[in-house]
């Protein structure tokens, strides 16, 4: 038996750790590497047309999969590219491994040709970063970053020389057993009797849920029963927390809706459940606070706190709710909840006048036609900008379905590459991104890849030609809108000749029709819907200190717009409120 070369033994040790694809762009210090996935059948290569896309795309199936994914780039510009995926890898708690191929060992600190240091580059944007410097350190290397990737949530990065990566594997190098999923973390006894008199001597308690309530749902209906609590969302808590909720009260913050905000500064304790929520101004300073995170440094980082309790939040309610006393009186529930109803009723009419009839069509309209005809376990990956908008009010969660984006790094162009790597988890499950033109456009050199491996991801682009919010972040700050309009081609003719489907939408009475076509399609296939650049409605009392990167505390909403079958939901939860 041939003895193994430093990039084969890197490639058993990725399989080992449970990786199914690398994603990057082939170069000559990644050659032996990309030949070693070429020789395991445990592994494939992902042929993107940019790297970012391949951090993108790896990110993407770490979030839907829970496993470690991992993506690669060649020495100096090519890895560097991978650097904006990784950072929105990395703010979402998505375990990437991420190879940074380097120039050779002999030539670093002598200014190369194409020469970085990976090792300084993305230190901010992952738990581990460090250089293979011999041949013998490259499996405990490894595996330390595997261990970091996976036990911490986010991206660890390793540098290879593409000289070393060729060299022959040190003999009988230890096969560590690695780790390949997380622990449950669970508070201290303390810390729970702390937050179980909290909640006794409260009157009034809301619980805000983030994306830490992942498999939680259980726990946090049967906690918000038993103590009468309205239950509100961040953006990312949205698809794990709102579906089957007789407590719901919409979202907090720069989309908001509903009565979240108001359940979360009327109450006497607000409760924070996985939540790292940006947008401080839109929490209060004048109530009872605690917060349950799995990550002790989010606790109390965007808010005072008067606890803080270190656990997974499932495993905590666990503990916490058997504890409690049952509350009796559910006043403020109806209040919030009667509240949340009539704020929705307010704004669903102002979008249901004749949409089906308006042209340009209402991007409001396209997203929920979209939510009627999409799978019932459908993933949705979302651009950053107003596609956040239309995901946060007419995407319905119900357990099944997935939404993800750039929610947390806000990054454009992440709809399409994100679609990429979702797709690659299933083949038979609908992956539908909600593109923006200005996003889909930045990275569009790689819908040759949906073509190339033949991936059905379909697009459904809200094409306005202009970059919405940021005209919208001009116009609240009262400026004119300048650069932000876009000279579009007909996207679905583009679509045509790379050898997808593709249909451009102009009228209403087009679009089922389009989209249900769009999803029968075998393969890749883009719908094109030209949307109202100016379907954009501002709170009328809008003062300048509200205004500070879009946290508008004092109005509370940046944008006022339907909410889609969320009405219905609320209006459903209002039958359980007694009547005098």
């Amino acid at each position: 038996m041939a003895k193994q070369n430093v990039a084969e033994q890197f490639v058993d040790i990725l399989a080992r750790a449970g990786v199914k694809r690398l994603y990057g762009v082939v170069g000559d210090s990644l050659n032996p590497v990309v030949d070693a996935v070429r020789r395991n059948s445990a592994l494939e290569w992902i042929h993107v047309r940019h790297e970012e896309t391949a951090a993108f795309a790896a990110g993407a199936e770490a979030q839907i999969t829970g496993r470690l994914a991992a993506c690669a780039g060649s020495c100096g510009p090519g890895n560097l590219h991978l650097i904006n995926g990784l950072y929105d890898a990395h703010r979402s708690m998505a375990p990437v491994l991420a190879l940074a191929s380097h120039i050779p060992s002999s030539e670093i600190g002598l200014g190369y040709f194409q020469e970085t240091h990976p090792d300084h580059l993305f230190r901010e944007c992952s738990h581990y970063c460090e250089l293979i410097s011999n041949p013998q350190q490259m499996p405990r290397l490894l595996h330390t970053a595997v261990q970091n990737a996976v036990g911490r949530g986010g991206v660890s990065v390793v540098a290879l020389p593409g000289d070393l990566a060729a060299e022959p594997a040190p003999d009988k190098a230890a096969e560590t057993a690695l780790v390949t999923a997380r622990p449950t973390v669970r508070p201290g006894d303390a810390e729970i009797d702390k937050l179980v008199d909290l909640i006794d001597r409260a009157q009034k308690v809301t619980l805000f849920c983030g994306s830490g309530t992942a498999g939680a749902h259980a726990e946090v209906m049967e906690l918000a029963q038993k103590i009468k609590s309205p239950v509100g969302h961040a953006l990312r808590g949205k698809e794990h927390i709102q579906y089957d909720s007789p407590y719901d009260v919409g979202m907090s913050g720069l989309l908001g809706y509903g009565a979240a905000y108001e359940a979360t500064h009327e109450c006497d304790l607000l409760i924070l459940l996985g939540t790292d929520f940006p947008y401080n101004a839109f929490l209060p300073d004048d109530v009872t606070i605690a917060q349950v995170d799995v990550r002790p440094e989010h606790l109390g980082r965007r808010s005072r706190l008067d606890l803080a309790v270190w656990g997974d939040v499932k495993e905590t309610l666990r503990c916490l709710t058997p504890r409690v006393k049952t509350k009796d009186n559910r006043r403020f529930l109806d209040k919030m909840l009667k509240k949340h109803a009539d704020a929705l009723e307010g704004v669903v009419k102002a979008y249901t006048r004749k949409v089906d009839k308006h042209v340009p069509i209402h991007p409001e309209y396209v997203a929920s036609v979209l939510d009627e005809v999409a799978a019932d376990d459908a993933v949705f990956t979302v651009d950053t900008g107003m596609c956040n908008v239309w995901a946060a009010r007419y995407i319905t969660p119900n357990g099944r379905r997935r939404v993800i984006g750039s929610f947390s790094h806000g990054s454009m162009a992440n709809a399409l590459p994100m679609a990429i790597g979702a797709q690659f988890t299933d083949r038979r499950r609908q992956v539908v991104a909600m593109s923006g033109d200005g996003g889909f456009s930045m990275l569009m050199g790689d819908f040759l890849t949906l073509v190339q491996h033949d991936l059905p991801v379909k697009i459904v682009l809200f094409d306005n030609s202009s970059l919405g919010m940021v005209e919208l972040e001009m116009m609240v700050a009262g400026l004119p809108s300048y650069g932000t309009t876009n000279k579009n081609p007909d996207f679905a003719a583009v679509a045509r000749a790379c050898g997808a489907y593709g249909v451009r939408v102009e009228k209403p009475k087009q679009l089922a029709g389009a989209l249900k076509d769009a999803f029968r399609h075998k393969g890749p296939a883009l719908v094109d819907v030209v949307t109202d650049p100016n379907a954009l409605s501002i709170p009328p009392k809008i003062k300048a200190e509200m205004v500070t990167g879009f946290a508008l505390s004092a109005s509370k909403i940046v944008l006022d717009g339907g909410v889609g079958r969320m009405l219905q939901m609320a209006r459903s939860n209002l039958r359980n409120v007694p009547r005098p």
